[in-house]
């Protein structure tokens, strides 16, 4: 210490190193002798009060007051001053400057050698700026004590200076465990690294932290990990230097495990949703499974298979039980290969059969899922011969598997097994409920496939049971034709064609296509077809059995549409008669390769009714083929109908071909592997070539 240095000063930069209050509020020290007269004026003072020492030396203290103010304050310090004892109160004083200053003041005498009073140490500061500090103070211990939020005070060093109730409950140490001792000394099991890391770089910066995250275990919980969100902000003093850290902790486990929760029931709605979107598209039971499995991997489990009930993979019905066991054959996998696991298990399209005492039947005969939490090769035992090996799936890492039966309308059509690999413990009650939604919608799409599948096959006999199985030509005519049903995802139509012949030799060519799809549809073509083979018979013309068709419709109990053309054509001398009911146009390709489309009216759909029906003679060049076909051929998702009539149009450039390859090469060229809708085709040469 210099021995210059006023005591004033250094008593102001000690305050200051304290970094509290002390340092960041000025206080006036002034000496009275025993008679009240100023001995002692600091360099404070004069800041507080605007007098310098020679202007208030010497002079009575209670001169100092403001002069509307009574002078209590003068006999209190004579007081002091004769009895020995101290004073604290606020008085007003008068400022250099002439306006008022209301003072909080403490006053303590200072006894002679003789032990009686012979001066007074008077110390003064700003009442407003006191009782600031004074109500923050109250303000911050009311909050530290009562705050059910840790807080704690933690020097340069990060060792704690002060720790609140909450933080003690939280930590499971009482205040005194802490004090003088660093994060990582009080608390070793969680993150103290990092959050260490994290203190310094507020002390360094200066810029608060928020909700950085500390985990681990405390003496509170020793068995249990829980999780808190910690705040740091930096204390400085006057000057800007740092002097410690505020630490706020809040445990956020219960919030976190709620979050948690949440999301994964977001996962788990997003996918089942997307199942239901996958899944109830499909009407293909292969499509279907593999659908499953790919869902649930890596979301449920590491692995998946899916097996359907053999006959139902045959297009039979599920059969009466499983008491003599079960054959299942493998319609789902994923992984398909590339791991142990997955090379363990049998390949897609395996028939396996299941004896009466095997999981697999178990599983389908309680219809509830069968969980092994740990997986064992000697929990299947001899129920399990020649399956799926359990003990090498062991070594391959499975830990944990369940199988879900699946269930739709109360029938059982297969098993989900879900295999489990990753180290993340055995499957639970929300896995077991997550696999369990999804196999219910897999069953149901899979039973929807299977409806679908015999009413498609269904509607398919029906459908061909009522074209024509033998069409006989008159002489001078030859026709080809050819039936293509949609394809299995894609209901069945009501396509049909036919060859009639009438009286004098001329021959009837006809194409139709009812509006709709599925059995309907099938059984409605067969009611125009019967009809218009009996009308035909009258040689009625053909706007008259038209209309005899439209009232046909007219008798069924729903409302149906149908297009139709009906050509009469004599081969003998080529004239001809065509008829539409709002049927695509017929080609016409002359014997030298010309083809056009026959420019006739296109009418409106038999069912519309109220519309006449014209009738358009044309004539053949002998050697002329007439092409005809339902919409399936030219529309295609994605094109221009236009361009695919052209491209029709294009393909029957040689008529010299047979007509067999002509349809074959239409359907080649312009039919997709997997149709959307029925074509029928029905090509006639009318006349001998040249």
């Amino acid at each position: 210490m210099s021995e210059s240095t006023p005591m004033e000063d250094l008593i102001s930069s000690a305050a200051q190193d304290a970094g509290g209050w002390l340092g960041a509020l000025p206080v006036a020290q002034v000496a009275t002798g025993a008679d009240g007269r100023v001995v002692r004026w600091n360099h404070a003072a004069e800041e507080l009060l605007g007098y310098r020492p020679p202007d208030v030396l010497g002079r009575h203290i209670a001169d100092l007051l403001h002069p509307g103010a009574d002078r209590t304050l003068g006999r209190a310090l004579w007081e002091t001053a004769t009895t020995g004892r101290g004073v604290m109160g606020t008085v007003t004083a008068w400022h250099r400057d002439g306006y008022p200053l209301e003072l909080e003041i403490w006053a303590s005498p200072v006894p002679d050698r003789a032990g009686g009073a012979s001066a007074v140490l008077v110390f003064a500061a700003d009442a407003h700026a006191t009782r600031r500090i004074r109500g923050s103070s109250a303000v911050w211990d009311g909050l530290f004590v009562r705050s059910p939020v840790g807080i704690a005070v933690l020097d340069t060093q990060l060792r704690f200076l002060r720790v609140n109730p909450a933080l003690e409950a939280m930590n499971g140490l009482a205040e005194s465990a802490h004090i003088g001792r660093r994060l990582a000394e009080v608390l070793p099991e969680v993150n103290a690294v990092d959050m260490e890391d994290a203190m310094r770089e507020v002390l360094e910066t200066g810029v608060p932290l928020l909700e950085r995250q500390r985990q681990g275990r405390t003496p509170a919980e020793p068995h249990r990990d829980r999780l808190w969100s910690c705040s740091y902000v930096r204390m400085q003093d006057p000057g800007g230097r740092p002097i410690g850290l505020i630490s706020t902790v809040v445990d956020i486990t219960e919030q976190q495990h709620d979050h948690t929760e949440a999301e994964a029931g977001r996962r788990r709605l997003a996918l089942l949703s997307e199942a239901s979107l996958r899944m109830g598209a499909s009407l293909e039971l292969e499509r279907t499974a593999q659908e499953l499995a790919d869902l649930a991997v890596p979301h449920v489990a590491d692995l998946v298979t899916v097996d359907v009930l053999e006959s139902l993979a045959r297009g039979g019905e599920p059969g009466t039980g499983v008491a003599a066991g079960v054959a299942l054959r493998r319609l789902g996998k994923a992984p398909l290969g590339g791991s142990p696991v997955g090379d363990a298990l049998a390949p897609l399209g395996r028939t396996l059969p299941f004896p009466a005492a095997a999981p697999y039947t178990h599983a389908l005969s309680i219809r509830r899922p069968y969980v092994l939490a740990r997986f064992d090769d000697r929990v299947f035992g001899p129920a399990s011969r020649g399956q799926e090996q359990p003990a090498q799936l062991h070594r391959a890492g499975v830990h944990s598997l369940m199988l879900v039966p699946l269930i739709a309308r109360d029938l059982a059509v297969g098993v989900a097994t879900f295999y489990r690999t990753r180290p993340t413990g055995p499957f639970g009650a929300g896995d077991v409920l997550l696999a369990a939604e999804l196999a219910a919608r897999a069953a149901v799409s899979i039973d929807n496939a299977r409806l679908y599948q015999h009413e498609h096959e269904t509607a398919v006999l029906l459908q061909r049971s009522m074209l024509p199985q033998h069409i006989s030509a008159p002489p001078g005519v030859e026709v080809a034709h050819r039936y293509l049903p949609a394809s299995d995802i894609n209901e069945i139509g009501g396509d049909w064609y036919d060859v009639l012949q009438l009286p004098g030799g001329r021959a009837a060519l006809l194409i139709g296509d009812v509006m709709g799809h599925g059995i309907a549809a099938a059984a409605v073509m067969g009611r125009l077809s019967a009809s218009v083979r009996a009308l035909a018979r009258l040689d009625l013309p053909p706007a008259d059995i038209l209309h005899q068709l439209e009232a046909a419709l007219a008798d069924l109990a729903e409302p149906m549409l149908a297009t139709f053309i009906y050509i009469v054509c004599d081969p003998a001398t080529g004239q001809c008669t065509v008829t539409r009911a709002g049927h695509p146009p017929p080609a016409q390709v002359d014997p030298d390769g010309t083809v056009r489309l026959l420019q006739t009216p296109p009418g409106v759909p038999l069912g519309v009714g109220g519309i006449d029906f014209t009738t358009t003679p044309m004539k053949l060049a002998p050697g002329s083929l007439l092409v005809l076909y339902t919409d399936g051929l030219v529309e295609a998702r994605g094109r221009d109908i236009d361009e695919r009539i052209t491209e029709l149009t294009r393909l029957l450039d040689d008529p010299r071909r047979s007509l067999d390859h002509l349809c074959d090469t239409l359907i080649t060229g312009l039919a997709p592997a997997s149709a959307d809708d029925d074509i029928a085709i029905l090509i006639a040469r009318v006349g001998q070539l040249e």
